[in-house]
């Protein structure tokens, strides 16, 4: 599906070449950002590879703060329409997935204004006509109002109060205790005027009709504005965001406030009328743009990881360590050790991106009744998604060593970046405790259609029933442990089937990947993309078997060969991935500009560290006389110096001096016996 906000910054390519066919790496490519990789990614990966977004060199938190803002209004200015973009998922989706691993505050502040605050505005009150010009324009900038000290993933029981006001005609925000303080969200004048949609529980004529939406202004360039309190909260691990605790003192907004819908409003009697008679149905309905935010998410982590993926696997490549003979030099990519946990990452990677757009699409195309699946799809993928990325991201930092937690290697920030997304649009173990539920007495037993006994492992089939076979094991657990739970005592029962039934979640995650991944093969064409996509399902597959071979073999789905098999099965599908590993990371489209500002990514990454006042610099200046002195060692990025221009600086003594040296070392080395490096030094016999 086309992305119509971005059309008009598409750069459309005419081959007239009718028989050239795409590349492995384009076929990939498409892939992981589907079929409309130009259309829908192009705009934001040329973004982020311009001078404003060009990864910037120290400076304090508030300074990054601030040119966070200063970047949301750049990408502001460069769209066609803001309210476009918070219509378009999929643009959303693709902003997160580019812009997030170079960026993470720009990445929340502007998910947040374009996704959950103008998203909201768009959302509701679809034939009453509100002013967006200043939100739009970003003469003032847009915050979401939700979570509170007291309530998080409970949010449906937020205390924040909007009261309607018969003689004013609007309603009077209020909150009533310290836990009802909003809680993080960006609402400080950092980055101009603000305005706020704020979670709120509306009466009216002293009933509590449900939590409701209320558009309000926060703050102007320099203070909260009367009726508002906001307090800067201590910082928080990862990028710089002005997160701060807001609370309401008898604030008055109009009528038109309200972010009214089917879900409820306030007519002109005065009274209200609502098409939805379960209050938390109403809330659902209002928060509605939180399920796009999980899209965006799981987008950030994905793209992310990605980064992170090829920085790990491109440092590895020249990072260069003795060999097992002294005279020869190997790259540290060449151990086992070392591109093993690589290629497993690039196989999970795969997997994650493929699961995403699986949501993505699913969600997209849901009507009627398949609307609470795909829903669920997506809250199972963004946790799943998150969860292996900071695992992924984790593992690269340590395959880095120390290099990978200098800040300005752009690991440490994604590090902990990550953890806001497990956390964001809620967190991770809430969600999928909650899909759990929903699961629990939903779940299909397939035992019955399924049950066909050991196959081929070979047999990409077979180890897709298998992923099957673990979800159905894992809720037949959970309905059995809450079965044999005494009755009367709703907790204790979901408490006796949780964790089996989170772990069917986990499968049911594993299962939707490796179906994703099975569609993406069938598509492809005979050929190498056919086979790297091929060997990198398989090798998910069979570390996830692995990890449940324990289960699989007692229910009679594997045999005790294949279990003893399993290990050297994962060895030899990791040998295949490790080979292609590093040209699979070229699929990223990941643009080499981008790639250059993080210094282990490119193999002069060590001229970094190069001191102009080193001693090895002032022995070489000692040695030359004349011009010779004024040399200096081109810096990281920079190309050689032309021959001239070396000639100039060594002077005629230097170059008599150095042509002697060659000579001398050149004549000698003819005149011994040569060496192989993969000989031995040692005297034979």
């Amino acid at each position: 599906m086309s992305s119509p906000f971005l059309d008009r910054y598409c750069v459309v390519t005419v081959t007239t070449n009718d028989a050239a066919s795409p590349s492995t790496n384009d076929l990939l490519t498409a892939v992981l950002f589907g079929p409309n990789f130009r259309q829908e990614h192009g705009f934001w990966r040329r973004l982020l590879t311009t001078e404003p977004f060009r990864r910037p060199g120290g400076g304090t938190p508030d300074e990054r703060l601030a040119l966070s803002y200063h970047r949301l209004r750049i990408l502001n200015n460069a769209l066609d329409s803001g309210a476009r973009l918070a219509a378009d998922p999929r643009a959303l989706s693709a902003l997160h997935e580019w812009l997030g691993p170079v960026d993470p505050a720009l990445t929340t502040v502007a998910g947040i204004h374009y996704n959950l605050f103008l998203g909201s505005l768009l959302d509701h009150d679809a034939d009453t006509r509100r002013d967006l010009s200043d939100f739009l324009a970003l003469r003032r900038v847009g915050t979401f109002l939700c979570t509170e000290v007291a309530h998080g993933n409970d949010a449906a029981a937020i205390e924040t109060t909007a009261t309607y006001d018969r003689e004013r005609d609007g309603f009077v925000l209020h909150t009533p205790h310290a836990g009802a303080q909003k809680f993080m969200p960006n609402t400080s004048p950092a980055g101009g005027p603000k305005s706020g949609v704020v979670a709120a529980r509306l009466f009216a004529d002293g009933a509590d009709h449900g939590v409701f939406l209320f558009l309000a202004p926060l703050t102007d360039a320099h203070r909260a504005l009367p009726g508002v309190r906001v307090r800067r909260l201590p910082a928080r691990m990862g990028s710089p965001v002005d997160h701060c605790l807001t609370s309401f003192d008898r604030c008055f907004v109009p009528r038109e406030a309200l972010l009214a819908g089917q879900q409820g409003r306030i007519g002109d009697d005065g009274r209200f009328h609502s098409e939805v008679p379960n209050r938390r149905r109403r809330f659902l309905t209002s928060i509605g743009r939180v399920t796009p935010g999980k899209l965006s998410m799981s987008a950030c982590a994905v793209g992310s990881a990605r980064v992170t993926l090829a920085i790990a696997v491109r440092y590895a490549g020249h990072r260069m360590i003795s060999g097992s003979r002294a005279a020869r030099r190997i790259p540290v990519y060449a151990h086992r050790t070392h591109h093993g946990p690589l290629a497993g990452a690039m196989a999970t990677v795969y997997a994650m991106s493929l699961l995403h757009r699986r949501a993505l699409d699913g969600w997209e195309s849901a009507s009627g009744a398949d609307r609470d699946e795909a829903e669920r799809l997506v809250a199972v993928a963004k946790g799943w998604i998150t969860w292996q990325a900071r695992d992924v991201i984790v593992e690269c930092r340590e395959r880095c060593g120390a290099q990978g937690l200098l800040e300005n290697n752009g690991m440490t920030e994604l590090v902990t970046g990550i953890e806001g997304a497990i956390t964001a649009e809620g967190d991770n173990l809430a969600v999928h405790a909650k899909a759990a539920a929903e699961m629990l007495f939903s779940a299909a037993d397939r035992d019955s259609a399924d049950d066909g006994g050991p196959g081929d492992l070979d047999d990409p089939a077979f180890l897709g029933r298998l992923f099957a076979a673990v979800e159905d094991l894992w809720f037949a657990r959970a309905r059995t442990r809450m079965s044999a739970a005494p009755p009367g005592d709703p907790l204790g029962r979901w408490n006796a089937a949780s964790s089996a039934a989170l772990r069917g979640v986990e499968a049911y995650a594993c299962r939707q990947a490796d179906e994703a991944y099975a569609e993406a093969v069938a598509t492809l064409p005979e050929g190498a993309a056919r086979e790297r996509l091929t060997e990198l399902r398989r090798l998910f597959a069979l570390r996830w078997i692995a990890r449940n071979s324990g289960d699989l073999l007692a229910s009679g789905r594997l045999t005790a060969d294949q279990v003893t098999f399993l290990p050297e099965a994962v060895e030899e599908a990791t040998v295949v991935v490790a080979e292609h590993t590093p040209a699979l990371v070229e699929t990223f489209a990941l643009p080499e500009r981008l790639m250059s500002d993080w210094p282990i990514a490119g193999p002069r990454y060590a001229d970094v560290y190069d001191d102009p006042e080193g001693a090895w610099h002032r022995s070489r200046r000692a040695g030359i006389r004349g011009r010779a002195a004024e040399f200096r060692r081109p810096v990281c990025g920079s190309r050689r110096r032309p021959l001239r221009e070396k000639v100039a600086a060594l002077g005629t003594r230097g170059v008599l001096l150095a042509y002697w040296g060659t000579t001398s070392v050149l004549s000698r080395w003819f005149e011994k016996p040569q060496v192989s490096v993969d000989e031995s030094v040692r005297r034979k016999a």
